[in-house]
């Protein structure tokens, strides 16, 4: 009796040790993360001294914001990585409110590719694989209906800057005054004197870099260590646990997603579940869509203390989602809108495997880099007639 005591005395010391380790590694990220954020704002601060106006041309066209946000994200694979980047620079006043949103609105889209592509790997599963790519592009859908949704809105309305900036300004959650980054906040000190060496030191180019592959190491850390504490053993009861029914689907999508920071790690889980059968697509697309909200606490994380600008752009991230759940998710028949077009594209990729590829080439690479390339030279001739008229 007196060795099982000890015994599980033992256990106790070591699960306390356990739990206190974790919270430890998790708090570091953590704060890294933050300072990651810290260290962007300034480099990017003392890059763009005398490059404000060429960074406000090239963002001023909302298309090329939007293309630029799918294009980057697709290529880091991570929209908590381009909105973060985002947020670093609203906060340092290199780019305006205004600017940054369809930069953020085109991460959404450019999340949902690591999900398509886990869905083709199942290319030499016939029977599996159209449920696979169903189960991958019905994230891509969500995001695509709802930028269609709100992307005219805000060009035409500033739908989503007005109503953040209202939220904003109402509930005063702002760590620095203005819309330009300007001002200081008492507890971004712990890092300034840091960063401000790191940028001295070694220069704000290297120094961005730098911040850039702390941001994006932190978000993959926390993700990847989160991912084995919520799931870890419990991964073949996962499908029980979580689809019991829409609601719990939606929650445990939230849930995850917040505390993991990433939504192309929670929304990649679901493909093998579907193409399997053993979870429907419906079900799954309520995960989804509680993932899409879960995803927006990275840029509200990384907007805290920042500038009311950086907030309010942390708050359209949250606003955008949020806008495209309650379409999809609470309105009746609408919600069966991108499962139809998911399944839809299933089954053509199903017949022809290069529509898959061909899709994944054209929509996250092709497309946006030959909008921004061609929106770019149609505003040259513009500009070089206002030099001459100077002249």
């Amino acid at each position: 009796m007196i060795n099982n005591l000890l015994l599980s005395t033992d256990m106790d010391k070591h699960n306390y040790q356990s739990i206190l380790s974790r919270t430890v590694v998790i708090v570091t990220a953590i704060l890294l993360f933050l300072m990651s954020i810290e260290l962007m704002g300034l480099s990017i601060s003392e890059l763009t001294g005398g490059m404000a106006d060429s960074i406000t041309a090239v963002t001023a066209n909302p298309f090329i914001g939007l293309f630029i946000g799918l294009l980057s994200t697709a290529l880091l694979q991570s929209s908590s990585t381009t909105t973060s980047i985002t947020v670093a620079a609203v906060a340092s006043g290199a780019i305006s409110l205004h600017n940054a949103i369809p930069i953020v609105l085109g991460a959404n889209i450019g999340t949902t590719i690591t999900s398509t592509i886990i869905s083709m790997s199942y290319i030499s599963k016939q029977k599996e694989f159209r449920k696979a790519v169903a189960a991958g592009t019905s994230h891509d859908f969500f995001n695509i209906l709802t930028v269609l949704l709100l992307f005219p809105l805000e060009v035409n309305y500033r739908f989503l800057e007005r109503f953040s900036l209202f939220i904003s300004t109402s509930i005063h959650i702002s760590g620095k005054s203005g819309l330009d980054g300007t001002g200081g906040y008492g507890f971004t000190s712990i890092f300034e004197t840091c960063t401000e060496w790191i940028v001295s030191t070694f220069g704000p180019i290297v120094s961005l870099l730098l911040g850039i592959v702390l941001l994006f190491s932190c978000i993959k850390f926390i993700s990847k260590w989160l991912y084995k504490i919520l799931i870890g053993k419990t991964k073949d009861q996962f499908e029980k646990v979580v689809f019991k029914n829409k609601f719990r689907a939606f929650t445990w999508g939230l849930v995850i997603t917040s505390v993991a920071q990433s939504s192309s790690l929670t929304t990649s889980l679901i493909v093998p579940l579907v193409a399997t059968g053993k979870v429907k697509i419906k079900k799954a697309f309520q995960f989804i869509m509680g993932a899409n909200i879960g995803t927006t606490i990275t840029a509200l994380l990384a907007a805290i203390f920042q500038s009311e600008a950086a907030i309010s752009l942390a708050l359209v991230h949250l606003l955008f989602n949020l806008t495209g759940v309650i379409v999809f998710f609470l309105i009746p028949y609408v919600s069966q809108v991108p499962i139809y077009l998911a399944k839809q594209m299933g089954r053509i990729t199903m017949k022809v495997r290069l529509v898959g590829f061909a899709y994944i080439l054209i929509a996250f690479f092709l497309l946006p880099f030959t909008l921004i390339y061609f929106s770019q030279v149609a505003e040259k001739p513009a500009d070089s007639t206002e030099v001459t008229v100077e002249d």
